[in-house]
């Protein structure tokens, strides 16, 4: 290395120093000035164009078209909602995608993380770690039928893959049905179950073996099934979510689930329930198959199975299915998957949703924002198609997405942040914390009233 090579490393260095600790200084701030705030602002905007994507800068509704103005997020502020740099509350109906069930930072799940911090943040991979066994009794015993075993991770997309390969080593089958509309994330795998075709068609030929049927067209599904064995690509299993998130919070039709049971057992296939975005008490029980009574073969549980605090995912199975992987039970694994701090805030968010009721909650709140939304909506036949749901997964349909965006903004605006749907644009879900309370969900119904009347189309 020469002397200018080694001067300009050294000062290349000594920059990214300075710089991290401005921004460890302001981490540790729980308040910060005015100038402190428009420095983050500014650093955040250039720093998302130059560094992350400039294309977030045109899809987020909180910059300005000019990019000289964004809101960027800063804390929490109680359990439902968050503030913004400058100061700014926002009730949020967004929740991360669905993963703040139990509320932004509850002090249970928190203190649990700390706890097992102080002690062992993450752990060596040879020993036997002890939170990775405890919380996988804690999902036998809390899972519908004979799930049994647990593989862990760090994102749905990461559970949807177990569980696919799970799938491959019980049967030696590679045929796998999915439905239109699903999400079940964007790795090459996943993303095979996935549905929409923006998403698909940059990284073809996807995993070979998928075949995509109408969501809640059992007919279909059975054609399916008789074409797959009759030509001797044998089903290994259906993967589906019980309500579908992303694709604009869709219900089965009555019976579709215990149909799609009924042709799995009958064709020797696995069931895959893709409950990342309805389980965790989100749809006003404890998992969305409980209103079905439908048990399936493996579930894909994230999102809210961290508790809002630490990303983990977890793919259950019952014993006869997830065998497969006991002979050698490196066939798959992660480094991070099933760390002491995911197990110890996923253990802490069933205690929580447990001790204070939760999946009832949701259950309650759910019909009473329903009801309230679309008497708001009654007078805007309009702009609103439909408005559907259970529990607190509730999905606001409108003609076309450019109202969606229109009413999405005017509640930004006012303080209560929403999103669309991935797969379905002219749908926006309302998907808060299940701690919401009351005079929030008000709040929330009259500002949606309100910038109904506002939006011109």
């Amino acid at each position: 290395m020469t002397n200018q090579t080694a001067t300009s490393a050294k000062e290349k260095y000594a920059s990214v120093y300075e710089y991290s600790n401005q921004v460890l200084d302001l981490i540790a701030k729980q308040d910060i000035t005015k100038e402190e705030a428009a420095w983050v602002t500014r650093q955040t905007v250039e720093n998302f164009r130059d560094h992350v994507n400039p294309g977030f800068l045109q899809y987020r509704k909180s910059v300005t078209k000019d990019t000289q103005f964004a809101s960027v997020e800063w804390k929490d502020s109680g359990l439902n909602a968050f503030q913004d740099v400058n100061g700014k509350e926002y009730i949020d109906c967004l929740g991360g995608f669905g993963i703040y069930n139990v509320g932004h930072g509850h002090p249970k799940v928190k203190q649990a993380v700390i706890n097992q911090m102080n002690r062992q943040a993450l752990h060596s991979q040879d020993l036997l770690d002890p939170l990775r066994a405890m919380l996988a009794k804690i999902l036998a015993d809390v899972t519908p039928g004979d799930l049994k075993y647990a593989f862990f991770g760090n994102s749905g997309t990461e559970a949807v893959e177990a569980a696919l390969k799970l799938a491959k080593m019980y049967s030696s089958r590679t045929t796998f049905i999915a439905t239109t509309k699903a999400f079940h994330g964007k790795s090459l795998g996943s993303l095979s179950g996935t549905a929409k075709g923006v998403f698909r068609k940059p990284f073809l030929p996807m995993i070979p073996g998928f075949k995509h049927v109408h969501f809640g067209d059992i007919d279909m599904m059975r054609k399916t099934f008789e074409a797959c064995a009759m030509t001797g690509e044998d089903v290994a299993a259906v993967i589906l979510e019980p309500i579908q998130g992303e694709g604009g919070v869709n219900l089965p039709p009555e019976g579709y689930l215990q149909a799609v049971r009924a042709l799995c057992d009958e064709f020797g296939a696995l069931l895959i329930f893709d409950e990342v975005q309805t389980g965790m008490g989100r749809t006003g029980k404890m998992f969305a198959a409980e209103h079905y009574d439908v048990v399936p073969d493996i579930m894909c549980l994230a999102k809210a199975f961290g508790g809002g605090i630490m990303p983990a995912s977890a793919t259950i199975a019952s014993e006869k299915v997830f065998s497969s992987f006991f002979e050698n039970p490196f066939m798959h694994t992660t480094t991070f998957g099933g760390n002491p701090l995911a197990c110890a805030a996923a253990i802490a968010t069933f205690n929580v949703l447990i001790e204070d009721n939760l999946p009832q909650r949701a259950s309650e709140l759910g019909d009473y924002m329903l009801k309230g939304l679309r008497e708001a909506a009654a007078n805007y036949g309009d702009k609103v198609m439909e408005i559907r749901g259970l529990g607190l997964l509730i999905g606001v349909e409108f003609h076309n997405d450019e109202i969606g965006y229109e009413v999405s903004k005017g509640l930004f605006d006012n303080g209560i942040l929403v999103a669309g749907t991935l797969i379905n644009a002219k749908t926006i879900r309302i998907e808060p914390p299940l701690t919401l309370t009351y005079e929030e969900a008000d709040k929330v119904i009259a500002t949606f009233k309100k910038v109904l009347g506002e939006v011109k189309i």
